[in-house]
């Protein structure tokens, strides 16, 4: 291997190395900064400096837990039936606003798919697919529309069924409740099987598959672009 590849192979293992870190300290500085931007009117409207003895990192924590109160306790007021009504009024009034009720009803729909989603979501599956005797992996993601299930006369589900090795890729299937077939397995677990076309069920496999793909690579001096460029060429 000549220095040139040498380098470039080094070069990109210190970025993969680098990269999360940088990235995670700049998302933890931008959500700071606009917490800080919560949490001064709550500091200025309650006196919080002058209390904590003008110590700001101690005014900022009492803010925090002000607010962090102030939520539960309105989490708390919208489960029962007056404060839903309560909430469910407001939600109407900002329905009527032009704008605004595109972005609150895009963003509460989806706080409300994280809050309410039923045990079923993200479950994992068998599919007897392509035919009989045949079994695939999927996913539930939710229950079918009421369309497809008043076409069908019976209850189905919303399943994506991914390609091995690559699970982003894939198929999406209405299957009948009763063709469904639960199975108890994690999704990560079901994800390391399709990546590692069944070689690895669990994170030590997983990560011991890794070292023995590198060390025969190393082995025969191949480097992973060698691979994919071989690949290219025949296909």
């Amino acid at each position: 291997m000549g220095l040139s590849e040498t380098l470039k192979k080094s070069l990109i293992a210190g970025i993969a190395l680098i990269a999360p870190l940088v990235v995670t300290v700049v998302a933890v500085r931008l959500i700071f900064g606009w917490l800080r931007g919560i949490l001064n009117p709550i500091i200025q409207e309650t006196g919080l400096v002058s209390l904590s003895g003008n110590i700001e990192i101690v005014a900022e924590l009492g803010a925090l837990a002000i607010l962090l109160l102030g939520i539960t306790l309105l989490g708390y007021l919208a489960q029962r039936s007056g404060g839903a009504r309560l909430f469910d009024l407001f939600d109407r009034l900002v329905g009527i606003i032009p704008m605004v009720s595109v972005v609150y009803s895009s963003v509460r729909q989806v706080s409300d798919s994280l809050v309410n989603r039923e045990s079923k979501y993200e479950s994992v599956v068998l599919v007897e697919y392509p035919r009989e005797g045949l079994y695939v992996l999927g996913f539930v993601t939710s229950e079918s529309p009421g369309a497809v299930t008043d076409a069908l006369g019976r209850e189905a589900y919303n399943v994506y069924v991914p390609n091995s090795p690559n699970p982003t890729q894939g198929r999406f299937m209405l299957v009948p409740t009763e063709d469904v077939i639960d199975i108890d397995m994690s999704v990560s677990r079901t994800v390391r099987l399709l990546v590692t076309t069944g070689i690895a069920e669990d994170q030590e496999e997983l990560e011991q598959f890794q070292r023995d793909v590198q060390t025969k690579l190393d082995s025969e001096d191949i480097s992973l672009d060698d691979v994919r460029t071989g690949a290219r060429e025949e296909l």
